[in-house]
């Protein structure tokens, strides 16, 4: 995924992307930020049977791939994110929707809802939201 860092007043690209369990910690730290990775492990521990170690290393890794920062306060290191939600969301989206659908948002929606379905309350808020985008373009 490419997503864009603020650092030093400059932009500049990720090349990396967030593996499953990456996007797992990182729901955690937006939601909890700034976190320490003892608070990350116990959020995911319903879900995965982490060792500190595991999410403490993926969380260094994190950190050098630019995905989150670290603040140490004494012994403590507490986790931020360098990325917003949106800005990760949005480019796994448009790489999935280049290598899936050629770029083009028109035919994933029409897939997505033949063999995915709606539900009467998701079509109709699927109308309002391009009722309200077709509204702005004109």
């Amino acid at each position: 995924m490419s997503v864009s860092k603020k650092k030093r007043g400059r932009r500049r690209k990720l090349v990396a992307e967030l593996t499953e369990a990456e996007w797992e910690i990182m729901n955690v730290v937006w939601e909890k930020e700034p976190c320490a990775a003892g608070t990350v492990q116990e959020a995911l521990a319903k879900s995965r049977d982490w060792a500190y170690a595991t999410v403490k290393l993926t969380m260094d890794r994190m950190v050098k791939k630019g995905f989150l920062e670290i603040n140490k306060i004494r012994n403590l290191q507490l986790f931020r994110s360098c990325i917003s939600e949106v800005e990760a969301r949005r480019g796994e989206l448009r790489k999935m929707l280049k290598r899936a659908f050629g770029g083009t948002l028109t035919p994933m929606l029409k897939f997505l809802i033949e063999h995915e379905g709606l539900s009467k309350e998701e079509a109709a808020q699927l109308r309002e939201l391009v009722s309200k985008t077709g509204k702005k373009k004109d």
